[in-house]
Parts: structure tokens; sequence; C-alpha cells
């Protein structure tokens, strides 16, 4: 099944983003790479593609597991909750519906 990942970034969280990319690009390209993976990108903080020193406001990841349970542990072992980019992380069944 399908989960949604919706993670809030702490305040001036760019630095500490940039820091632990490697680690959350490489799991993501792991999944992505399995085909569970169905779409993944961060939240710009202000109207624009590239948000330079403005940064982000969180993150967006919906990708396949087996359960509710092993998609909030993925979301648990994320290397941007443990540098401190994320304040809150929920994850949610998703249903896709479009487009088919």
């Amino acid at each position: 099944m399908l989960y949604s990942i919706f993670a809030y970034d702490v305040a001036d969280s760019l630095p500490l983003r940039k820091q632990a990319r490697p680690g959350h690009i490489a799991r993501l390209q792991e999944m992505a790479e399995s085909g569970r993976l169905l779409l993944a990108g961060p939240n710009p903080a202000i109207d624009s593609e590239d948000p330079g020193e403005a940064g982000f406001s969180g993150s967006l990841i919906v990708a396949e597991f087996d359960s509710l349970e092993q998609a909030q542990q993925w979301a648990n072992d994320d290397p941007y909750l443990a540098a401190g980019v994320y304040e809150k992380v929920v994850v949610k069944p998703f249903k896709k519906v479009l487009p088919a």
C-alpha cells in the first residue's frame, strides 16, 4: 500500500538539511531503485523553485510499504530527523486515484 510522509522542518533548517542531505537522498534512491517510491521532494519556504537561503518548510514522500508501521519506522530512521531538520513527521495511508 502507498503511504504519505509529511515532514515539517524546524525554523532555519537549511544548514541542517545541507549536512544530512547525502544520507537522506541515498535512502530515497534505494527506494526508487526498488520501485517503491512514487514521489519525493521538499516544500520551498517561498513561492520559488529555488528558494535560496529561504530554504524549505518541509518535505513530502509518497512510497509503498507493507504496513503503516513499516512506513512509520522508515520515516523515524530518516537522517533528516536524526539531524534535527524535522520537528514533526506525519505518516498516513495514501490512495492514488490519478493519474491512473
